[in-house]
């Protein structure tokens, strides 16, 4: 079963492409929602202090999955820790770096749960990004290969914009409604420019001194996510989401194949190809062909579980859900006028 075929289980269940072999390969969702409901607050390893990135994903997977009420649990938590300015760091011990709010932002607007009740939480952050900006560094040289004058955000305060943290806050701002703000445009900009020719992309780069870098798989599917919606024409797009489609299926880590899955799903592949798929689905499913889709997360989401790894489960869930996950964006939520800065603030 290809990658690209097998994306929403659901959907495979009712077009008849998932055996029950296939179907007994997800059992862990059960027990992996119960973990991450058993979990507030989580860190990044087992009794480590609570983080903002697999707390707010967390939220998100229990969201999804219709857990509103133990969604609500890790969206309060993502409160208890953030900062009068509006900003989280990384965890709740450590108010640097701060990257991780647009994901509690993400979260708050992105979850079932009753967003107005966090309505003013998400405000408070959005204000907090919209100050951040990478440095700009000497237009293009020879040694650099993107346009180093496009502002996004950055990993750390004072240092260059770079992918992921941009990605993450344009997703940010498309959650709140601010989908046409400045930043978030120049932001779409910024991701696309850092696409490699051939597709797919590097954690920033793309040549450097002279040699092109190679594509990541988790840092394609990540941008092509917070690129859903966009019009641009750029070939590199579909040329990034032909790269995710041929390496998905090799993929031995639950975040690569979560974000690929994701990414592809965020630009329709993986619905526009299920039907068509099917009766190849079924083929390779008679002839045990493996490891498919199912066997790759219930493999993996093992592994999390053994290893009590809250945000690699909570990305697994997410990917089940496919087109229909909370990470990837709308553009039908109603801009929130409190979290609109002034034309001053803008250009700033």
């Amino acid at each position: 079963m290809t990658i690209v075929a097998a994306v929403s289980v659901v959907q495979l269940a009712r077009n008849g492409a998932i055996t029950s072999r296939h179907a007994k390969a997800m059992n862990w969702i059960p027990q992996a929602l119960d973990f991450l409901s058993e979990n507030v607050g989580p860190g990044y390893v087992p009794g480590g202090a609570g983080a903002t990135e697999p707390t707010a994903l967390s939220a998100l997977a229990l969201s999804a999955h219709g857990r509103d009420l133990d969604a609500a649990n890790q969206l309060q938590a993502l409160t208890k820790w953030q900062a009068p300015d509006g900003s989280l760091g990384v965890t709740e011990t450590e108010s640097q770096p701060q990257w991780p709010t647009a994901l509690a932002v993400i979260a708050w607007n992105g979850s079932s749960v009753d967003s107005t009740a966090y309505r003013e939480n998400s405000q408070r952050a959005v204000r907090w990004m919209l100050q951040q900006r990478g440095e700009i560094i000497p237009p293009r040289q020879g040694n650099i290969g993107h346009d180093t004058t496009l502002v996004g955000w950055p990993w750390v305060a004072g240092t260059h914009s770079w992918l992921e943290p941009t990605a993450y806050a344009l997703l940010a701002l498309k959650s709140a409604g601010q989908s046409q703000h400045l930043r978030a445009r120049e932001a779409a900009r910024l991701l696309t420019d850092r696409l490699l020719p051939e597709g797919g992309c590097n954690y920033g780069n793309t040549f450097v001194l002279g040699q092109q870098l190679r594509p990541h798989v988790q840092p394609t599917g990540l941008v092509m996510i917070a690129l859903a919606g966009e019009t641009t024409v750029d070939p590199r797009v579909r040329r990034s989401l032909d790269f995710l489609q041929r390496e998905a299926p090799l993929q031995h880590s639950a975040a690569s194949l979560a974000y690929a899955t994701l990414g592809l799903a965020a630009h329709g592949r993986a619905q526009a190809n299920t039907s068509a798929k099917t009766d190849t689905v079924k083929a390779r499913s008679r002839n045990n062909d493996q490891p498919s889709f199912a066997t790759q997360m219930s493999d993996l989401a093992e592994r999390a579980l053994g290893d009590g790894n809250v945000q690699r489960l909570a990305l697994l869930l997410l990917a089940v859900e496919g087109g229909a996950a909370p990470l990837i964006p709308t553009l039908a939520v109603d801009v929130l006028p409190d979290a609109t800065p002034s034309n001053q603030e803008q250009h700033a």
